[in-house]
């Protein structure tokens, strides 16, 4: 008898959604301009944002606003995200062209997989924002904040690069705390080795203002990559 294959936990339910007729058009017409093709080489950054820059890597970024954000803020950084909602990376593109913002580039992924794509220590940044907080005790394995994914992380982040976390769950934000806290190659940025003010660097969702009014707290934490 055949063993059964192990599959891997994953950290995210592919959720397909409906595309609108605007995002179906976006991902048809501006996958070529701003998507990273699916494959298992390493990924020439320099060719796909046509330029040598900074580079920032956004896992998991919803609908995009957030990014779009901060890319457009901050023109002299290439931001790369990776996401598995094809809803969401229609409206990115949709809104990149609107706002004539070009330097990002976008990937229908699994996290996890997609950064074996990247060269070690190509990356100046990665952000993680408010990711599933699987909240059931029995589905916390299934959290994408885990020791060996941190250390996938601390092998393409430069030195002296930032790793930004942000939940508003806060029993995750503590399991964040306590995964990095013993995490090999990260300092973190908080004087009192806690939870960081937001950054003015990353814009606020609707999602989570509406949280905030509603009195629900918001964790930030920052980790540098260190030697």
């Amino acid at each position: 008898m055949a063993e059964a294959k192990h599959r891997p936990i994953r950290s995210f339910v592919r959720r397909e959604g409906r595309l609108t007729p605007g995002q179906q058009r976006a991902l048809e017409r501006l996958w070529p301009r701003f998507g990273i093709d699916a494959g298992e080489g390493e990924i020439d950054l320099d060719a796909a944002f046509g330029r040598t820059a900074p580079r920032v890597l956004e896992i998991g970024f919803g609908d995009g606003e957030s990014l779009l954000q901060t890319a457009a803020a901050d023109p002299e950084t290439d931001y790369l995200g990776v996401e598995v909602y094809r809803p969401g990376i229609g409206r990115l593109l949709k809104r990149l062209e609107e706002q004539g913002v070009e330097n990002v580039r976008v990937a229908e992924a699994d996290a996890v997989q997609f950064l074996r794509r990247i060269a070690d220590g190509a990356l100046a940044g990665v952000h993680i924002f408010f990711p599933d907080p699987w909240p059931k005790k029995r589905h916390h394995k299934r959290r994408l904040v885990q020791p060996p994914f941190i250390q996938a992380l601390r092998r393409v982040l430069a030195p002296g690069g930032l790793l930004h976390l942000a939940t508003d769950w806060e029993d995750y934000a503590r399991h964040m705390l306590e995964v990095m806290g013993s995490a090999e190659g990260f300092a973190n940025r908080a004087a009192d080795g806690g939870f960081s003010p937001r950054p003015a660097s990353r814009p606020p969702t609707k999602f989570e203002e509406r949280g905030l009014r509603r009195g629900h707290g918001v964790w930030d934490l920052l980790y540098e990559r260190v030697e």
